[in-house]
């Protein structure tokens, strides 16, 4: 396995620093965020460092250059929308982009990409389902043309009640993977499995690595505290009762976890994401984040 990070938390930073960084911290690799210029709508989206709008061959050996100067690896690129969106408009300009970062993945010989599968969160899972094979067949031929395989990360994506009652992501369960994986079964779709969705959802995280091992193409290592008093107050049902942790701060069983990755024969890249709170006051607390999880996993991934 090889010990990386999510590049969003330094999305203020150049591509070039991120990589310095990197290197300077020992780590073997970052996952790029490649969200479109611009505005973003939420934490942690919106970060570019690698645009693929107009992505050329040219840009492509830029980026390999820096890639060998700092010896660093991409271990995938980034881009988490909703391509289920209910505007119709609005999910074609993500589809769009999201074919965008797969031909720059084919072009930089990076065989992984992240996302979601996304969802309407006014329809039912079946329903939401049936849209998934009409809006991803396409994009699952075009990965499988370039060899890139499609990792996707199943945090349901409900923090709101604007969000309520479905969240924007229909992939968040060992159920709904079975069904992903019976549509689109040749291995191009996988999954960018991060424990800490699976924790506040009281799903068994070590049985999920066993079931899944095979289809795991990208590890997201990041933690999630469960505040027991708020959960008593609102119940599964109500919100603020569970909080992104950076690793070893919340309730993941991490020796647990990784028990069950190197049985699995997974040997891939398991990228730190910070979206801890308590470390966003300034660039220097994020990179004390990013440095502090290391220290933490390295006792996992040598």
């Amino acid at each position: 396995m090889q010990l990386g990070f999510v590049s969003a938390i330094l999305g203020d930073q150049p591509l070039e620093r991120v990589l310095a960084f990197a290197a300077d911290e020992g780590f073997r690799c970052v996952e790029l965020m490649c969200w479109p210029p611009g505005r973003a709508d939420r934490r942690y989206a919106g970060v570019t460092h690698l645009d693929v709008t107009q992505f050329t061959d040219d840009d492509a050996e830029k980026v390999r250059d820096l890639l060998r100067i700092h010896g660093v690896a991409i271990s995938g690129l980034g881009y988490y929308p909703n391509p289920l969106d209910p505007d119709p408009g609005h999910r074609k300009t993500v589809c769009d982009h999201l074919r965008k970062v797969i031909a720059a993945a084919a072009k930089l010989g990076v065989g992984v990409v992240n996302t979601f599968i996304g969802r309407d969160p006014a329809l039912t899972v079946e329903a939401n389902l049936a849209q998934v094979q009409r809006v991803w067949e396409p994009i699952i031929a075009d990965a499988k043309a370039a060899r890139v395989r499609v990792g996707i990360e199943h945090c349901p994506m409900l923090f709101s009640e604007n969000e309520w009652p479905g969240g924007k992501n229909v992939a968040v369960s060992p159920a709904v993977w079975y069904r992903l994986f019976e549509m689109f079964p040749d291995g191009t779709l996988g999954l960018n499995f991060d424990p800490s969705h699976l924790v506040w959802q009281f799903i068994d995280c070590a049985r999920a690595v066993r079931e899944f091992g095979p289809n795991i193409v990208h590890v997201h290592a990041k933690d999630e505290r469960i505040d027991r008093h708020q959960l008593y107050s609102v119940g599964v049902l109500g919100l603020g009762w569970h909080t992104p942790k950076l690793p070893g701060l919340g309730d993941v069983k991490w020796g647990e976890f990784f028990a069950e990755l190197t049985d699995a024969n997974y040997t891939g890249p398991v990228c730190i994401e910070v979206e801890d709170r308590a470390y966003e006051g300034s660039l220097a607390d994020r990179q004390r984040a990013l440095r502090q999880s290391r220290k933490f996993l390295e006792q996992f991934v040598g």
